[in-house]
């Protein structure tokens, strides 16, 4: 294997470890399926970028995180719930991005790829992905707190408005990690197939945060392995999102 594609692997390892975290906490607070919307906050950037002929993440992550902010203060002034926030930005969204794409580079928008990336990306990407595992679990009790009940959390001290945007700040990092590899499409299978994996083997948070971090690196191995050794895939996105549905499956019937 290459140098740069060992690099790519490996980070895409990290982005899963982030995903299946990220998922577990997503799934606590209800918002599993939300990761699916906001993965297409992306598309609009990603599809200027590829016109302008630019690092298409970086235009992934302007409209990303741009929408974020965007769902934060909506449902503060609003007061709707996160999935509805969500749901108003995605389709304006989704209609621009499809719009603005290249067709030439639909698919790897849509889908993801592998190729090899530099040493400094690969540094960056390890940096992002550290700053996410660390945010999480400094947050960790707070969002717990938060669950059972907003106003005792509050009472307490937590500031749970901005804990909110802390988190889908998290969140949206998470998924810029994960456009490179699995697209704007695909990203939100490998944060809600593990967090729901771990979920069926136990109801420990520790335990679920772990289970759910091995099945979600177990699923990129599995599927770049098959992607690249027997399916001959150009990008191994697919194979990884059904490898996760294959292990989920495996957890149904276990349970």
């Amino acid at each position: 294997m290459h140098e740069s594609q060992t690099y790519s692997l490996l980070l895409a390892l990290l982005f899963a470890v982030t995903a299946g975290l990220a998922g577990c906490f997503a799934l606590m607070k209800r918002m599993l399926l939300a990761s699916d919307v906001i993965s297409h906050l992306a598309l609009p950037g990603l599809g200027i970028a590829f016109l302008l002929r630019v690092n298409p993440l970086v235009g992934g992550a302007a409209t990303l995180f741009i929408g974020t902010l965007l769902i934060w203060r909506l449902q503060r002034k609003t007061g709707l719930a996160t999935e509805a926030t969500i749901g108003v930005v995605f389709a304006a969204a989704l209609a621009v991005g499809a719009a603005v794409t290249p067709r030439e580079d639909l698919v790897e928008a849509l889908f993801g790829s592998f190729q090899g990336l530099s040493f400094p990306y690969f540094i960056f990407g390890v940096a992002a992905s550290a700053i996410v595992v660390a945010l999480l679990f400094r947050l960790k009790n707070q969002l717990v707190l938060t669950l059972f009940s907003p106003d005792l959390a509050a009472a307490t001290g937590v500031k749970v408005e901005r804990l909110e945007l802390y988190f889908l700040l998290a969140f949206s990092l998470v998924v810029l990690a994960g456009l490179r590899y699995m697209g704007a499409l695909l990203t939100s299978a490998l944060i809600i197939l593990p967090a729901a994996i771990g979920r069926q083997l136990t109801s420990r948070v520790a335990a679920f945060l772990f289970a759910s971090c091995i099945a979600s690196v177990a699923s990129v191995l599995i599927g770049y392995t098959f992607a690249t050794s027997v399916w001959k895939s150009s990008t191994p996105g697919p194979a990884i999102v059904i490898a996760s549905a294959v292990i989920f499956a495996l957890a149904l019937l276990k349970r």
